[in-house]
């Protein structure tokens, strides 16, 4: 390393996890924890994740569309009004919601079988200003990016 030139450390994302399955809520916090992500709760209902997320404001809530009896993107729209940025989930594919998913205040969406921090961190860097409960992710004005050479 040259004088002048800084080692880039990747923020540590703080994230709230949303689902009703707790075998699914157990697999995923162990698997982001062990790639560097603080899993600050985890709740299985929309009551409970908006409790846990005014109390404990994590950067992002990883949230399962089909939340039992609830809407996910009911509870996403809630986040977003908190400023949370949130990251849809499911077992099924993007392609069944993928309408959805574009007029939501989302980040984007993530399989369950891909549910990573590199995915995560994925969605939140082409992100670059957090949605709002009235401006979904589509019509969020985007930041110029260098490119890398």
């Amino acid at each position: 390393m040259r004088l002048g030139q800084s080692v880039r450390h990747p923020v540590a994302m703080r994230c709230l996890l949303v689902d009703d399955s707790s075998a699914f809520l157990e697999t995923a916090r162990a698997l982001l924890a062990r790639d560097g992500v603080t899993v600050m709760g985890t709740a299985s209902s929309g009551a409970e994740a908006v409790r846990l997320a005014s109390a404990l404001r994590p950067d992002v809530a990883v949230v399962d569309i089909g939340l039992g009896p609830e809407n996910g993107f009911d509870l996403a729209r809630e986040l977003a009004t908190m400023r949370i940025t949130v990251v849809m989930t499911s077992s099924a594919a993007e392609d069944d919601y993928a309408d959805l998913i574009a007029v939501s205040p989302v980040a984007g969406f993530l399989a369950k079988a891909e549910l990573s921090a590199a995915g995560i961190r994925r969605l939140l860097g082409s992100s670059p200003v957090r949605p709002t409960a009235d401006r979904p992710m589509a019509d969020q004005p985007t930041a110029d990016r260098p490119t890398a050479d």
